[in-house]
């Protein structure tokens, strides 16, 4: 592992397992209300999508508010709704929510509260390229099929005019784990391709070509740092994991056939025509908009709707609250798209079906 790819993922390792410790003395700057004199302990794990935010939104909450520890283990997204259902949490996240018979597995009831959004992006390691990469929905699509092995492949030229792109193989990195960061990359890769949809599919783990060309690494750090050790590797991530690496990331062709940067503004253009359905599950396989970068995802944290222990509820919902206000005004410092106003008064609500 080269020297970048090491630092990256000592940070990575910092950022994203979480165990803030509570402070004796609490902030006069935001903290919630806290447990009433008691010491309490939160529990969470799942998706890796947010934890560097999260990682940070729970910290400085810990830190301001006396008595309260809570501790984030970044597994995966598949590993959260895991931990979930077999009550070893008193949380988790989730990029790709929960479907129905999920929820049918939890006796307590399941509140889904979306707390930050973000975009997937196309990280590749083309040290040769002197200009940032331009893909097409045909190209990226048939990259994720195996169905383009070199980089100098007539679909990708077609985009990349005056470009000299090497005559390298084309190495596809993939996550391991059961990822919803894959769910929401597969469900756009379907709803663009049915070639796609009727081979891979859409899901936390997908069936992908049987190749050496594809290689598999646990959670968006992984995913990561592999891309940045292998030449002519792409791979897809959230954009701050990329962002945070200085890997390059592809422009890419959305729904109205516009070639988009992976900006935050362009990812919250995205977001911009969506309305957010009774149990907060919305979803933007392939956005619409000339000016949306086309692969964009709330993330949620999974919630219990009754809780035997009062003052975890009590300090539950008070972590939230703290997220949803003082917490979203670090998102786009984090390469995280803030909730809309409206999106945070819904899930302000929500909440209070937590007892």
């Amino acid at each position: 592992m080269n020297k970048s790819a090491f630092r990256f993922c000592c940070l990575a390792a910092l950022t994203v397992l979480v165990g803030c410790s509570s402070s004796s003395s609490s902030s006069s700057s935001g903290g919630g209300s806290g447990s009433s004199g008691q010491n309490v302990k939160l529990q969470g794990s799942g998706a890796s999508f947010p934890a560097p935010l999260y990682g940070r939104w729970f910290k400085e909450y810990s830190s301001a508010t006396e008595g309260v520890k809570v501790d984030y283990q970044a597994k995966g997204s598949g590993g959260g709704i895991k931990d979930f259902i077999g009550h070893t949490v008193d949380f988790a996240a989730s990029d790709a929510a929960m479907n129905d018979s999920e929820i049918a597995q939890v006796d307590d009831g399941v509140v889904l509260l979306p707390m930050t959004a973000g975009s997937i992006v196309l990280a590749y390691n083309l040290a040769e390229l002197k200009k940032p990469l331009v893909l097409s929905r045909d190209a990226y699509t048939k990259i994720f099929l195996g169905q383009i092995s070199k980089w100098n492949d007539a679909a990708i030229a077609a985009t990349n005019e005056g470009v000299d792109l090497p005559d390298l193989p084309v190495t596809v990195v993939r996550r391991a784990d059961s990822s919803g960061t894959t769910f929401v990359f597969t469900n756009h890769l379907s709803a663009v391709s049915k070639d796609f949809a009727d081979g891979p599919g859409v899901g936390k783990s997908v069936n992908w070509p049987e190749s050496d060309k594809f290689i598999a690494a646990p959670k968006n750090d992984g995913v990561t740092a592999t891309i940045m050790q292998t030449p002519g590797a792409i791979g897809y991530v959230e954009f701050g994991f990329a962002e945070q690496a200085k890997l390059p990331m592809a422009t890419l062709e959305n729904a109205a056939g516009k070639f988009i940067e992976p900006t935050l503004e362009n990812a919250t253009a995205a977001l911009a025509g969506v309305e957010m359905p009774e149990d907060l599950r919305a979803w933007l396989p392939d956005p619409t908009g000339e000016g949306a970068y086309p692969i964009v995802s709330y993330t949620w944290l999974l919630c219990y709707e009754k809780y035997e222990d009062s003052a975890k509820a009590d300090a539950l919902k008070s972590l939230v609250k703290w997220c949803l206000h003082q917490g979203q005004e670090s998102s786009a410092e984090m390469g995280y798209i803030p909730l809309p106003e409206s999106v945070v008064a819904t899930v302000t609500e929500k909440l209070e079906s937590i007892k």
